[in-house]
């Protein structure tokens, strides 16, 4: 017998068999069983999953002998010549190949006849969304009303490339990506099929490599039974395709680890020299780096990591943190979409190890600001003498105070301790028997002190008080003119309206200093002072500074020329 692809000797022939479709394969099965069938049905979903399979498996079912029933029989000659592809009355059009409106006008003259010996007559158009605007618009009234014979099964990998008014005449149906472990199950039957003995490793690679498509692992599969005699092993995968292995990535990445970058890039040079590509490199080790990070969150699952996490260096994961690993494998994934437009790939991975082999230096912002946060709350709570200062003088502990005894004031050697260990000594403890404790005396009330009558006074009196707090309000205050009272309001003489200007935006604040004086609100009368105009001599002015004056049409204002 003639050799047969997985693919295709493995292809559902029942619903039962349908892999991670479940919803689908339930919702046909009862539309089945309840006599609701529509004439127009749109399978969506990622290349691989089932939906042409789907198609014939329900088109078995509704034209078997037996039926229609949901467990189409397999053995009478209609779903035979469904199974073959040779049926009369179930017509696969590749919607790739047949995209115009002529291709369209064959279908609706065709449906005018009735099945030859089925019950239904049915259309799969696979890849629909190939199909031209102008043959969609033509298919439009046939979808709508076709003879009661007639039922059209579409399929596409893109949904959104099909028009409105083609989804609003059909049931939808969007079919899923496979799982993982379904498909290392489906493998693993397959290989036993065949008689041969397959690592659950190496399953596990082919599914994952696979993205949930049945049809891609089953052709990944063939190629890797093919060179792996009677036996699939992921060492041999590793090597006949040119995979860096966790092996060799656990020696490259423990050198980076170590912060050794010439071990580093030998290792790399090494990997390259024996014919690893830069993309597969770089594709491995993000890989590798999404399973360390996975591992480092506490997900042991097989079926996540690809491989057992015991393989993994445990040299790599004690020397990293989580945050740490992010960072390498953001590096990682932008190289990959740096490389296409780089000068040189091969000095872009060469940057992207030696930047790894500097990783534990790596903080990341949330681990300085939970240090800052430390810092400051222990420099908040520390008591003052933990400080440096304790003696009332202001002079550090230690401090010699034998000047006052006629001896020199020099310092004498005293020696800090650190502030944790001066933080964390006990008080003194004092024997409240020996010392007599005085009774509290409560502190007097603020008295206010009376406003002076003097206005040069009060002015001297809101400059001492701001100095403390505002410099920029004291100068300002200090460049004021005369200060004199006019009834309730103080008359301020200013220089210009500039200072006025100035004054008047500091206004609450110099009222706010009042209140805190003599619990009083002030009343200010800015009054601009009149300068005499002094008549200058005409003077001739130079043509150069005329031309100026004319170019950036300004004036002279003064000065002397």
């Amino acid at each position: 017998m003639a050799y047969e692809v997985t693919a295709t000797r493995r292809r559902p022939q029942k619903f039962e068999d349908l892999i991670g479709q479940e919803f689908v394969a339930a919702t046909l099965k009862n539309s089945i069983q309840s006599g609701k069938i529509a004439h127009a049905y749109l399978f969506s979903g990622p290349r691989g999953c089932g939906k042409t399979s789907t198609a014939r498996i329900f088109a078995k079912a509704l034209n078997c002998e037996k039926g229609p029933t949901p467990t189409p029989c397999g053995e009478c000659s209609a779903c035979k010549e469904i199974t073959k592809g040779s049926s009369l009355d179930v017509i696969e059009i590749d919607g790739a190949s047949n995209t115009s409106v002529n291709d369209v006008r064959q279908i609706k003259d065709e449906v005018q006849f009735p099945p030859n010996s089925s019950r239904y007559k049915i259309y799969i158009i696979d890849e629909v969304h190939m199909l031209s605007n102008s043959a969609f618009n033509a298919l439009l009234k046939t979808i709508e009303e076709p003879p009661e014979y007639i039922i059209f099964i579409f399929a596409t990998t893109e949904l959104q490339k099909v028009p409105a008014t083609i989804k609003s005449r059909c049931q939808q149906f969007n079919f899923r990506l496979v799982p993982i472990e379904k498909i290392k199950e489906q493998l693993a039957l397959a290989a036993a099929e065949i008689n041969i003995q397959a690592d659950d490793e190496a399953l596990y690679w082919i599914a994952r490599e696979s993205t949930g498509s049945m049809r891609d692992a089953y052709t990944l599969f063939d190629q890797v039974a093919a060179f792996s005699e009677s036996h699939i092993t992921y060492e041999k995968i590793r090597d006949k395709l040119g995979l860096v292995g966790t092996d060799r990535l656990n020696a490259l990445f423990e050198e980076c680890a170590a912060a050794n970058p010439s071990g580093a890039e030998g290792k790399l040079d090494e990997f390259l020299q024996a014919g690893i590509s830069i993309e597969q490199l770089i594709t491995n080790s993000a890989d590798y780096l999404r399973s360390l990070l996975l591992i480092k969150n506490g997900i042991a699952k097989e079926s996540l990591l690809g491989q057992d996490p015991a393989r993994f260096s445990k040299a790599v994961l004690d020397a990293w943190n989580g945050t740490q690993i992010e960072r390498a494998l953001s590096i990682f994934l932008q190289l990959y979409r740096d490389i296409r437009y780089s000068l040189s790939p091969r000095y872009e991975i060469d940057l992207a190890f030696s930047r790894l082999c500097w990783l534990k230096e790596y903080v990341s912002p949330s681990e300085v600001k939970v240090s800052v946060d430390q810092a400051r709350s222990l420099l908040s709570t520390a008591p003052a003498n933990a400080l440096g200062g304790g003696s009332p003088g202001g002079n550090p502990p230690g401090f010699n105070q034998g000047a006052e005894n006629g001896q020199s004031g020099a310092p004498k050697e005293f020696h800090f301790a650190p502030l944790e260990a001066r933080a964390a000594e006990p008080a003194p403890v004092v024997n409240s028997e020996q010392v007599p404790q005085e009774p509290e005396e409560e502190a007097p009330a603020f008295v206010p002190a009376a406003m002076p009558d003097d206005a040069t006074q009060v002015k001297e009196a809101l400059v001492s008080a701001s100095s403390l707090k505002d410099g920029a309000l004291s100068s300002l205050l200090q460049s004021t003119g005369n200060w004199s009272f006019n009834g309730p309001k103080i008359c301020v003489k200013i220089s210009d309206a500039f200072q006025k200007s100035r004054l008047d935006s500091k206004m609450d604040a110099i009222k706010n200093l009042g209140r805190q004086l003599w619990q009083k609100d002030l009343f200010f009368d800015l009054q601009v002072e009149e300068r005499p105009v002094q008549v200058e001599e005409s003077v001739q002015v130079p043509k150069a500074v005329s031309l100026l004056v004319e170019v950036f049409k300004g004036e002279i204002v003064g000065g002397k020329i």
